[in-house]
């Protein structure tokens, strides 16, 4: 998965020679499930955005088309995902030892939204993980609808629009086209840095 991730520019830029415009529904759907099942958390997010950008900036990709795409995408992965763990989460999370479900990684959302409130759904749309399992604890907490529907769109307007924009303007600079391996594995590790910084935080002695 690491190799597929560091070498996301090369995969994408086959699937566009030869698939064309299917690529705009392969896209959605990664994206789609990576944000919307919570079993799928190992998919690519933020180097994908990044790359779709850079394909944008080199005419590879319509910016405005991606951009939609991405967004609807994100918006109803995160909408399913609330009404999954609304509907069947508690009865899910019964057991500590599900198969398919980390229950470590809901004990993290629940710990995000305890210290940030509705706003983790923004801050998590920027970590990998997280992204897939806080919508699925606010389904469980059966957070108000209303209000998960508009920290949903805030979250997924940002995050899409900060890597495919980030990527669309940079991507094309002769240093980030040379060195995108590293820029990509520097995404990779910038966006789990929130979820490290609490986890150790949790695990300080307490005087």
């Amino acid at each position: 998965m690491i190799s597929f991730i560091l070498n996301l520019d090369t995969h994408l830029i086959w699937l566009v020679q030869n698939y064309g415009t299917w690529i705009y529904l392969i896209v959605f759907v990664v994206i789609f499930c990576e944000t919307g099942l919570i079993i799928t958390p190992f998919l690519p997010g933020d180097s994908l955005l990044l790359i779709l950008g850079t394909l944008a900036a080199g005419s590879l990709l319509d910016l405005k088309l991606t951009i939609a795409i991405t967004l609807t995408a994100a918006i109803l992965g995160d909408t399913i995902n609330y009404h999954i763990g609304k509907i069947i989460g508690p009865r899910v999370f019964v057991s500590d030892r599900s198969r398919f479900f980390n229950r470590k990684h809901i004990t993290l959302s629940e710990k995000f939204y305890e210290k940030y409130g509705a706003k983790t759904l923004v801050i998590a749309r920027f970590t990998p993980i997280l992204r897939s399992f806080a919508p699925f604890v606010a389904g469980i907490g059966r957070m108000n609808y209303r209000n998960f529907l508009i920290w949903n769109v805030m979250g997924a307007l940002s995050w899409t629009l900060f890597f495919i924009v980030s990527g669309y303007f940079f991507g094309n600079i002769p240093f980030v086209k040379e060195n995108l391996t590293l820029i990509i594995l520097g995404v990779i590790v910038l966006s789990f840095t929130p979820a490290i910084i609490t986890h150790m935080k949790e695990r300080k002695p307490h005087v």
